[in-house]
């Protein structure tokens, strides 16, 4: 990914994914085997890769540093015009800050968790385009929590969303889904619903980000994960997308694939 491809993408819209791990090695072969990625090298140095489809960027893979306080997971980032800013937003909103504000490469991001303990990140600088809709590519990204219209207002205030700044997000309340729905462009980035329980001992169960890729064969993936060493949930129906399967890698991250629209 060269630098003239990269953008700088409009406040408060979700701009990048990406999973910090113990073994980057590990993860790439087995992504690669259930997903079809190919890697290459990114700008934030050897620890971290761009998963690419198609030559298309799809996602981040990152080696976790000795020491640093981070979880193996998946975790949307939201592009921001200040990251200082929106670290104070989700202080004086009652969220928490977990790493950071920190330059990393080109730009600085920071890492935290809402109100009911979700974690996100957010980024200030240029990124990769992020390919929506396509194949593996992320379809959107989904917060299942206890609360969804507080947890709208909470995004909402640090992100600006709703705010009528020109390619901004609208936010909206989609009936038949029963949820809040973030669009940005026509194009649905993220959906906030209920269902999340913050006192479960699952962590499946409490509030969390979902990062969702688009497959065509649901069952090839399931089936391709279990052999490579992870573990995947029966599909399941999900209220907008069609049938949908939870997936745990080998080091324990958690992500969703869904089926492609036909």
């Amino acid at each position: 990914m060269t630098e003239a491809e990269q953008s700088t993408p409009v406040h408060g819209i979700p701009c990048w994914v990406s999973l910090m791990t113990r073994d980057l090695r590990a993860a790439q072969d087995f992504y690669g085997t259930v997903l079809g990625w190919t890697f290459r090298s990114g700008t934030l140095g050897e620890g971290f890769s761009v998963a690419h489809v198609d030559a298309l960027p799809v996602a981040g893979i990152g080696q976790i540093a000795p020491g640093l306080p981070t979880a193996v997971s998946w975790t949307p980032y939201f592009a921001v015009s200040d990251v200082d800013t929106a670290a104070s937003r989700v202080r004086e909103r009652g969220g928490t800050i977990a790493v950071g504000p920190i330059r990393i490469g080109p730009g600085r991001g920071a890492m935290a968790a809402d109100r009911e303990g979700a974690a996100f990140g957010f980024w200030e600088g240029r990124t990769p385009p992020w390919s929506f809709g396509r194949d593996s590519a992320p379809a959107s990204l989904e917060l299942r929590t206890s609360h969804a219209f507080d947890c709208a207002i909470f995004y909402a205030e640090v992100f600006g969303w709703a705010s009528e700044d020109p390619g901004g997000c609208e936010v909206g309340y989609a009936y038949l889904q029963d949820a809040v729905v973030v669009r940005q462009g026509g194009r649905t980035v993220a959906t906030l619903r209920g269902g999340g329980d913050a006192s479960s001992p699952d962590p499946l169960l409490r509030p969390r980000w979902h990062v969702r890729f688009q497959v065509e064969d649901l069952e090839a993936v399931t089936d391709a994960a279990r052999a490579a060493g992870g573990t995947a949930g029966p599909p399941v129906d999900s209220p907008a997308d069609g049938s949908e399967a939870v997936i745990r890698d080998p080091d324990g991250a958690v992500f969703t694939v869904c089926a492609h629209p036909a």
